[in-house]
């Protein structure tokens, strides 16, 4: 009695608390406000919009204000050609300089509007790899919502299985009182109550820390226990046709060919460096200094400036032809490298599909069985208990009907990743 009312002193004030229900819409919408990865896209697309500028491609002018003041302690010792000495030793010096000066590139060979179209590209591109962690960051969160379905459903299955054993154990028991039951079985009955105990309490484990990887996953800093009230249910209507005609506007695919435009631009640039470069320059200059001893005492000097500077390369040591043979072949790469990614996105998409459909394919026929080795079960405990059936045949039903219900889930489950990622391939993830 004490160790009842010590039960119900500890656990009865947490029982008026209900764990918070976390639904798959609620994890994808915390994942991506708080994704770690989704932040990184967008501070680099933030970049890429920063430097976006006609400015940071050199097509603005410059502005420059410069001053300086030096003041120098000299010895000064001159003969003139008047025949005066001048003898100083502790002579001063003061220079005081100042302008203000204004620069722009009038032509590069259009060195700066390629700059410029690459940092656009690079723009595009950025917001291409965001889209496309949203949906990588999506496809995240649902696959492991999905698993924590799963790895419950596993766990109904042992309860099932506890509660099936725990029932044989009863029957036993039972005839054992009247002497209708040896000791092997009594004592084999209580052996499988407590595997299927261990059991339970080690999937049970597994539940709760798959439930930590999702809360890691939508960036929780506080980690506490919640509830997660859902089955899975596949949507059998994806096409491959749908998926493979897609794959050319998938973000991933299409940041790749942006990497290629990105790459013929940069050669534009390399191509520019042939070309004379002919800029503007000007200001204002104001130039002061005095002197305490020699020759000149004083001298001012201020006004504007204006000029064109013209630079033509002649030879770079050969510089130029290297950089636009390694620009021309990152070209190729790009291009390569997209051509691949196709390749490879297009072959995921086939055996996805391959494994999507062969998983629909079976799971009616599986969830009927399912069923079925649950009445299996039913009847050889009705069997059992009127000594018609041997508890091996208890224990051979069990495992039937835990293998039948494992396969079950796993080709759900299956079914349902394979669905997150072809839609994912369309991009169509949270939409």
């Amino acid at each position: 009695m004490k160790k009842i009312i010590i039960y119900i002193a500890l656990f009865l004030p947490l029982a008026g608390f209900a764990q918070p229900a976390i639904s798959l819409k609620s994890a994808i919408d915390t994942t991506l406000k708080n994704s770690f990865d989704i932040q990184i896209a967008t501070n680099n697309l933030e970049i890429t919009k920063t430097n976006n500028k006609f400015g940071v491609a050199g097509g603005l002018p410059t502005l420059n204000v410069n001053l300086s003041d030096n003041q120098s302690y000299i010895s000064v010792n001159q003969e003139l050609y008047t025949g005066d000495k001048i003898n100083k030793p502790q002579a001063t010096a003061n220079a005081l300089n100042s302008s203000i000066t204004s620069g722009m590139t009038l032509f590069n060979g259009f060195k700066v509007w390629a700059t410029k179209k690459r940092l656009g590209i690079l723009q595009s591109q950025s917001e291409l790899t965001l889209n496309n962690q949203i949906q990588n960051s999506i496809a995240t969160v649902m696959a492991k919502y999905y698993d924590i379905v799963r790895q419950q459903e596993y766990l109904k299955i042992m309860q099932n299985s506890l509660d099936v054993s725990q029932k044989k154990l009863d029957i036993v028991t039972e005839k054992k009182n009247v002497g209708m039951a040896n000791d092997a079985d009594y004592l084999q009955a209580q052996i499988d109550v407590n595997a299927a105990k261990q059991s339970l309490r080690t999937q049970q484990a597994i539940v709760e820390q798959v439930k930590t990887d999702l809360l890691q996953l939508m960036s929780q800093k506080n980690y506490y226990p919640y509830t997660v009230s859902d089955s899975i249910t596949v949507d059998k209507s994806i096409q491959l046709d749908d998926v493979t005609g897609f794959l050319n506007q998938n973000p991933q695919y299409m940041a790749t060919e942006e990497q290629v435009r990105i790459n013929e631009q940069a050669l534009k640039e390399v191509a520019a460096l042939r070309f004379p470069t002919l800029r503007l320059t000007g200001g204002y200059s104001m130039n002061r200094t005095k002197n305490s001893a020699g020759n000149i005492l004083l001298n001012e000097s201020y006004g504007p400036n204006v000029g064109l500077t013209l630079s033509v390369p002649i030879f770079n040591g050969g510089s130029y032809k290297a950089q636009k043979e390694v620009a021309e072949f990152n070209i190729e790469n790009a291009m390569l490298q997209k051509e691949n990614l196709l390749n490879t996105l297009t072959s995921g998409a086939i055996k996805t599909h391959q494994s999507y459909n062969s998983a629909i394919q079976q799971i009616d026929a599986q969830k009927n069985t399912v069923e079925l080795s649950g009445k299996l079960i039913n009847v050889v405990l009705q069997r059992f208990q009127v000594n018609q059936a041997t508890i091996l045949d208890v224990k051979a039903a069990q495992a039937s009907y835990e293998s039948t219900g494992y396969q079950f889930i796993n080709l759900s489950y299956a079914a349902k990743i394979a669905e997150i990622e072809l839609k994912r391939l369309m991009y169509k993830l949270g939409n």
